[in-house]
C-alpha cells in the first residue's frame, strides 16, 4: 500500500490511486452515482457523530482523521452536484478501454487532472507517472524495440546508462507538455492556470540501485499565485529533508502547522 500510493487523508488513511483512465474520468466527471455516494456519506457521518461521544482521547483522535476523510468526500460530492450543468460541457471525451502506450497513458491522465483543476472540481491533485512496481503493459513507445522495465534498469545504472537517459528525457518531455498546457489556460483575471498553481515533479529516490533518497531531483513549476520564485536552480545543503518543501508549500496556502514529517524548517530561498 505504501509503495502504490502517494496521497493520504491522514496517518494510516490512504487516498487510493486510480490506474484506469476510464474509472478516473467517471469518478470525476459523471454524475450517475453521485446521489448514492451522497446518501452513503450522510449515513456514515450521522453514525460517526453518535459514536464520537463514546470514545476516549486517543480513539477520538483517530476518529477525527477518519471523519475528515469522509467529510472530504462529501464536500467533493456537494461541489460536483452544484457544477452538474458545467460538467456536461467539459470538452474531454471519456477514455476507452483500449491499450495505451506509456506516453499516451500519461497524457490522458494528465489531461483529466488538468481539467479537474481548471474547472475547480478540486484544488489538489497528484499523478503517479512511474509506479514501476506495478506490473503494467505500458511500454516506452519510440524508445526501445521491445518492452523495457525502468525498475530493472535503475538497479544497474552503469549497464543501462544510455537507456536510462532516454527514459529520463521521455518523462521530462511529458512533464514539459503538462506545464505548457497549464500555461495556456487563462483564468478569469487573465493569469494562467500554471501561474496560480504549484506543480511539483520529482522522485522519491536519488539512486535507484541502492534505494538512497539523498539528492532528490525536484522541479517546481508555477508560482502559487506569485508566492514562489521561478526560473532558478537551487542545490540545497546535504541532509535537507524534502519535507521542508512540503511544509513550505502548505504554509504558503494557509495551513497552520509548524512541522511536517521529518521537516526541519521551511525553505525561505524559494519564497518571494
Amino acid at each position: 500500500m505504501h509503495f502504490d500510493n502517494i496521497s493520504w487523508y491522514g496517518t494510516g488513511h490512504v487516498s487510493p490511486s486510480m490506474r484506469d483512465p476510464r474509472k478516473a474520468y467517471q469518478r470525476i466527471f459523471q454524475n450517475s452515482n453521485q446521489k448514492n455516494f451522497k446518501n452513503v456519506t450522510d449515513l456514515v457521518l450521522q453514525d460517526a457523530n453518535f459514536m464520537k461521544r463514546q470514545l476516549g482521547y486517543e480513539d477520538s483522535h483517530k476518529f477525527n482523521e477518519y471523519y475528515e476523510s469522509i467529510r472530504a468526500i462529501e464536500t467533493q460530492m456537494d461541489r460536483m452536484e452544484k457544477m452538474r450543468d458545467q460538467l456536461k460541457n467539459i470538452p474531454l471525451a471519456e477514455p476507452t478501454d483500449s491499450y495505451l502506450p506509456r506516453g499516451q497513458y500519461i497524457e490522458l491522465m494528465s489531461d483529466i487532472m488538468i481539467v479537474a483543476l481548471q474547472t475547480g472540481i478540486t484544488n489538489v491533485a497528484s499523478l503517479m507517472v512511474g509506479p514501476e512496481r506495478w506490473d503494467t503493459p505500458y511500454t516506452f513507445e519510440s524508445l526501445f524495440d521491445r518492452p523495457m522495465s525502468h525498475h530493472q534498469m535503475s538497479h544497474n545504472p552503469t549497464k543501462h546508462e544510455k537507456n536510462l537517459q532516454k527514459v529520463d528525457l521521455f518523462y521530462m518531455q511529458a512533464f514539459a507538455n503538462m506545464v505548457e498546457k497549464m500555461d495556456k489556460i487563462k483564468e478569469s483575471d487573465g493569469s494562467s492556470l500554471l501561474h496560480n498553481t504549484l506543480f511539483t515533479y520529482g522522485s522519491g529516490l536519488g539512486d535507484g540501485s541502492t534505494h538512497q533518497y539523498n539528492d532528490l531531483p525536484i522541479v517546481v513549476a508555477g508560482t502559487g499565485g506569485g508566492k514562489f520564485k521561478s526560473g532558478g536552480h537551487l542545490h540545497m545543503p546535504n541532509e535537507t529533508p524534502l519535507a521542508n518543501l512540503w511544509l513550505t508549500q502548505a504554509q504558503s496556502f494557509g495551513v497552520k502547522r509548524d512541522t511536517f514529517a521529518d521537516s526541519q524548517g521551511h525553505l525561505s530561498e524559494i519564497l518571494v
